[in-house]
C-alpha cells in the first residue's frame, strides 16, 4: 500500500477519533504532520493519528502507550493504550499539542525540557507497572537509542556499496568514530543501566504544549521509549554543544534544569562529560551517517552543518576517549 492510501485512511481514523458517534465534522480536511518511512502522522481537529513502523512489535508499543498514559504530567496521554490496526501498521491516537516552534529559537523550552526529562528519569518503572506487571501491562522493552543508531551506521554502509570511492572516504572518520565506541552503544550488548526509565530519541521536536495552545509543556513519542543508560537523553543536545552547533548558554539552560530537577544521569555538580561522552558521541556518529546517507541518495555535497558533524567524528577518531570538555575542544 502506497504512503498516500495510509495518509487517506489515517485521516479517516483520525476524524473518526476526533468525532465519536459520527457527530457532523466542519472543520475541514486532515493535515500531514509527517511522512516518512518510519512514521506517518495525520491531525484532524484536536485528534492526531499515527502509523507506526512496519514491523513495530505490538506488545511493546502497548507497554509503551500504557506508560504514557500513566505519567500524563510528563508524557502526553494516548487516547487509547490500545494500538489499532491499519493495513498491516499499527495505529495510535493522540490529543494535539503545540509543537515547539523552530522559528524562534530564542523562545525554545530547554528549562521544561531539562525537568520533564529528569522527572521521566526519576519516575520507578515498577510503580508503572505494578506488582504484578504482566497482569496489567507487558513489560517494558529497552530504551531503543543505540538500536536506532546502529541502524543509521547500517544504512551508510549500505549506501557506500553502490557510491563513488570518493564517498567512502568521506565517510571514513564516521566509520571509525562509530568503531571506537563501547559495544552497548553501538547495540551489541547489552546496556549497564536496565532500571532508569529513558525516552531514547529526545529533542526539541518531541515536546508540545497541552492543552494546546499554551497548556503545560510534554514529552511525546513513546516509539523508543524503555529503560536504560539516562544519559542517552541528554546526548543529541551534548553533542550540538560538543559540535558547537549549540550555543552554551542553551546547553547550559537545558543541563542546569535537568540537575534542578534531581535528574540521575549527570552528577548533580561538577563536570557532567564523562558521563555524557560515549553516548554523545553515539549521537554525532548516528547524525553524520544520516546525513551523508541523505547526501549520497541525493548526489549532492554536504552543506555546513552536516560537515560540522562529520569533522566532529573525524577529531572524535583521533582524540583519545577521555575528553573533559567534549570533543569540540
Amino acid at each position: 500500500m502506497t504512503t498516500a492510501h495510509i495518509r487517506a485512511h489515517l485521516a479517516g481514523r483520525a476524524a473518526a477519533a476526533a468525532h465519536p458517534g459520527g457527530t457532523p465534522c466542519a472543520c475541514g480536511t486532515a493535515v500531514t504532520l509527517a511522512d516518512r518511512p518510519d512514521a506517518t502522522v495525520v491531525r484532524h481537529a484536536d485528534t492526531v493519528a499515527k502509523a507506526h513502523a512496519p514491523g513495530t512489535d505490538p506488545a511493546e508499543l502497548t507497554a509503551r502507550l500504557t506508560v504514557a498514559a500513566r505519567l500524563p504530567d510528563v508524557l502526553l496521554p494516548p487516547l487509547d493504550t490500545a494500538p489499532a490496526r491499519l493495513h498491516g501498521r499499527l495505529a495510535t491516537f493522540w490529543p494535539y499539542g503545540t509543537p515547539v516552534n523552530p522559528d524562534t529559537p530564542d523562545a525554545a523550552p530547554w528549562e521544561a525540557s531539562g525537568d520533564l526529562l529528569a522527572r521521566l528519569h526519576r519516575t520507578p518503572v515498577t510503580r508503572l507497572l505494578g506488582e504484578e506487571p504482566q497482569t496489567e501491562c507487558p513489560a517494558l522493552p529497552a530504551m531503543r537509542g543505540p538500536v536506532k543508531a546502529a541502524l543509521a551506521l547500517a544504512r551508510l554502509r549500505a549506501a557506500l556499496r553502490s557510491a563513488a570511492p570518493g564517498a567512502a572516504r568521506a565517510a571514513a572518520p564516521v566509520l571509525r568514530a562509530w568503531q571506537d565506541l563501547p559495544a552497548w552503544a553501538r547495540a551489541d550488548a547489552p546496556m549497564p543501566d536496565a532500571a532508569t526509565l529513558c525516552h531514547g530519541d529526545l529533542h526539541l521536536g518531541q515536546f508540545v504544549r497541552h492543552p494546546a495552545p499554551d497548556g503545560p509543556w510534554h514529552l511525546i513519542d513513546v516509539d523508543d521509549l524503555g529503560t536504560g543508560v539516562p544519559a542517552w537523553d541528554l546526548a543529541r543536545p551534548a553533542a550540538w554543544y560538543a559540535c558547537g552547533l549549540l550555543p552554551p548558554d542553551e546547553w547550559a539552560r537545558f543541563l542546569d534544569a535537568y540537575r534542578a530537577a534531581g535528574g540521575p544521569a549527570v552528577p548533580a555538580a561538577g563536570d557532567p562529560w564523562p558521563a555524557l561522552d560515549v553516548p554523545a558521541r553515539a549521537l554525532t556518529a548516528q547524525a553524520a551517517a544520516r546525513t551523508l546517507t541523505k547526501a549520497l541518495a541525493a548526489d549532492r555535497p554536504l552543506d555546513e552543518v552536516e560537515q560540522c558533524l562529520v569533522d566532529a567524528c573525524d577529531r572524535m577518531a583521533r582524540a583519545a576517549p577521555e575528553l573533559a570538555d567534549g570533543f569540540s575542544k
